[in-house]
């Protein structure tokens, strides 16, 4: 896989915020704003790693937001960023009970995060987005099982696109869902340093 300059500066950025949120947490263990960066870091790193390591970063996302939430359970960036995360962890599984129960908890999460933040009109979408997950899923499963039994007979080069097809649509899904955390995450720094009102 070619990484583009953009996808190499998230990369950067984001191993920067882990590394970051890893230091200030060993600082300061009970600070949920940090938690909830590690997690949403570990998380766009996991887009760039195979499956399996990029299952086990997820997993850790999921160990740093609960956290996160155990400090804040109303916290309406941790609740939407854990929404994002059981949702990438849904589309990463082939197994559709075992996706379904992950996006039940993703629009769990972005229900919670509505009810926190019912004005955040990112959160009302990925809400939206989230009951429509588990058809896409059982799409891309069946679009996936198509070309495995129609590549059988083919090619090594047929084996590679339809390998290079799988992982684009991984990039595709994770950069979405990225996207979505970065946003959430700069709406989050920018409402904690409002500048304070002018003196009267």
């Amino acid at each position: 896989m070619e990484f583009s300059q953009a996808d190499f500066d998230r990369l950067l950025l984001s191993e920067h915020t882990r590394k970051t949120s890893e230091l200030n947490y060993a600082k300061d263990p009970l600070d949920a704003e940090n938690l909830t960066k590690w997690g949403g870091a570990l998380l766009e790193l996991a887009q760039f790693q195979t499956v399996s390591d990029a299952k086990t970063m997820i997993a850790d996302a999921i160990s740093k937001l609960d956290e996160a939430l155990m400090i804040n359970p109303s916290k309406h960036e941790t609740l939407w960023c854990m929404g994002n995360v059981y949702s990438t962890s849904a589309f990463m599984t082939t197994d559709q009970d075992e996706a379904k129960v992950s996006f039940d908890k993703a629009a769990q999460f972005f229900q919670r995060a509505v009810v926190a933040d019912p004005g955040n009109e990112l959160y009302q979408k990925s809400l939206e987005v989230a009951a429509k997950a588990p058809e896409l899923h059982m799409e891309f499963q069946k679009a996936a099982a198509d070309q495995q039994s129609m590549g059988g007979a083919s090619s090594a080069s047929s084996t590679a696109n339809v390998a290079k097809k799988n992982s684009d649509l991984k990039y595709d899904i994770f950069g979405w869902a990225i996207l979505a955390v970065g946003i959430a995450a700069w709406v989050g720094m920018a409402k904690s340093h409002v500048p304070p009102p002018p003196p009267r």
